[in-house]
C-alpha cells in the first residue's frame, strides 16, 4: 500500500498507461473530447446505413453533445452526406456552439411544451436521449412529466421511424451480486419514483411501436463514464481525499462514454417491432472494493471503506448487446488509469456524481 500524503500535499501523478492503441492520458479537455468523437471502423460502416438526417435528442446532456459529434466524424470518415441534427433545450451555456463548430447542427426545442414535437424535422433514424433522474425526490412530478410525457410526444410525431431509446439500468430491481446482472428478461420490479418513470418511459415507446409501424431499440444503461463524471470518477474523488466509501452497494458495471456512444449509433441496427431491449455496459461485474484499491494505488493513496458488500446490487449482464455489436474496445485498465491522472491534476469535474451507493430508489 502507498502511504497516504499529508492533509494539504498535492496527490502523486499516476504512471501513464501505455498501449500502442490508446493515449497514455489526457492533459486538456479538448484531448479528451477529440477522442470521444473520434470512430472506429465499425461504426464508419454502420453509419453509411443511415438516410439524413440523423436526429439526437437530448444532446445537450452528458452524453449527448459526444455523440453527435461522433456520428458527424463518423459520416465524414464514409464520406456519406450525413446531417446530424441536435436537439435539446441547450439554455445559455456553450454546448449549442460546441457542437455547431464541429459541424453538428441544432435545434433548441422544449419538449414539455404543447405539440412541441410537431416543430422536429422530418427523420427516418433517431437517438433518444430525453431523460431526468436526478432532483426526483424533490420533485416527483417533473421526473414523471420528463420521462413520460416527452417520450409520448416524440413516438407519436415519428410513427415509421427507426429509434434507439437510451433507458437505464435503474429498470430492475436490486439482484444477487453473485448472479452476474440482470438479463434483459428480469421483471421490472425498481425501488422509486425514477426507476418507475424510466419503466413508463419504456411502456410508452413499446405502446406507441405496437400502434404504429416505428422499429425501436430500448438500450438499459448501467453507468457511463467520462472524466469529468461517473462511478470512476466517484470513487477516485474519495480515495485522493481520504473520505470514507460505503461497500454496502458493493458492486457496479460501467463502460467508457465513447465506446459506449458508438453503441447507441449502432443499435440503429438492432431496432425492431416489437422493440428490441439491450443492457449496455461492459460485460464484466465490478468490486467496489477492489476497483477503489486499485485507484489508491495509482492515486498513492490507500482507500477508506466503512460497511461490508450486501448480497444485492444494481447490476446488468449485457452478453446479448455484446454478442450483437462486439465487446467494447476500451479496456477498463486504461480508464482507471486516465481517470487516476485527471483526478490527481484537479482535471474540470461536472459536479454530477452518481450515487451509485443509493438502494432505496431516491434520487
Amino acid at each position: 500500500m502507498h502511504a497516504c500524503a499529508r492533509a494539504g500535499e498535492p496527490l502523486p501523478s499516476p504512471p501513464p498507461f501505455t498501449t500502442a492503441d490508446l493515449p497514455a492520458r489526457f492533459t486538456t479537455e479538448a484531448e479528451l473530447d477529440d477522442f470521444l468523437t473520434r470512430p472506429r471502423s465499425a461504426l464508419v460502416e454502420s453509419i453509411r446505413c443511415l438516410t439524413s438526417p440523423l436526429v439526437v435528442l437530448g444532446a445537450g446532456g452528458k452524453m449527448g453533445p459526444t455523440l453527435a459529434v461522433l456520428a458527424h466524424r463518423a459520416a465524414e470518415a464514409a464520406a456519406h452526406p450525413l446531417e446530424v441534427i441536435a436537439v435539446s433545450r441547450f439554455g445559455g451555456g456553450p454546448t449549442r456552439a460546441w457542437l455547431e463548430a464541429r459541424g453538428v447542427k441544432t435545434l433548441s426545442c422544449d419538449l414539455l411544451a404543447p405539440n412541441a414535437a410537431q416543430h422536429l424535422p422530418d427523420t427516418s433514424n433517431l437517438v433518444y436521449l430525453v431523460g431526468l433522474k436526478f432532483g426526483t425526490a424533490r420533485n416527483p412530478a417533473a421526473t414523471w412529466a420528463v420521462n413520460t410525457l416527452a417520450p409520448l410526444q416524440v413516438a407519436q410525431r415519428y410513427p415509421r421511424a427507426r429509434i434507439v431509446v437510451l433507458s437505464t439500468g435503474n429498470v430492475y430491481p436490486l439482484g444477487p451480486a453473485s448472479a452476474g446482472g440482470a438479463t434483459e428478461e428480469a421483471p421490472l420490479t425498481p425501488l422509486g419514483e425514477y426507476a418507475n418513470a424510466a419503466v413508463a418511459r419504456e411502456r410508452l415507446f413499446q405502446f406507441c411501436a405496437e400502434r404504429n409501424s416505428s422499429t425501436i431499440a430500448l438500450l438499459r444503461l448501467f453507468y457511463a463514464v467520462d472524466l469529468r463524471y461517473g462511478i470512476l470518477v466517484d470513487l477516485a474523488k474519495r480515495v485522493a481525499r481520504g473520505e470514507p466509501i460505503d461497500l454496502t452497494s458493493g458492486y457496479f458495471n460501467c463502460i467508457w462514454q465513447g465506446d459506449a456512444n458508438e453503441m447507441v449509433l449502432r443499435a440503429l441496427a438492432l431496432a425492431s417491432n416489437p422493440p428490441s431491449v439491450w443492457n449496455l455496459c461492459r460485460p464484466e461485474v465490478f468490486p467496489v472494493r477492489t476497483i477503489a484499491e486499485q485507484l489508491g494505488v495509482l492515486l498513492g493513496r490507500a482507500p477508506v471503506f466503512q460497511g461490508l458488500e450486501a448480497a444485492t446490487a444494481l447490476l446488468g449482464n449485457s452478453a446479448r448487446l455484446c454478442a450483437a455489436l462486439g465487446p467494447p474496445a476500451t479496456p477498463l485498465e486504461a480508464t482507471l488509469h486516465w481517470t487516476a491522472h485527471w483526478v490527481a491534476r484537479g482535471g474540470r469535474d461536472w459536479g454530477k456524481p452518481t450515487h451509485f451507493e443509493v438502494r432505496d430508489g431516491r434520487y
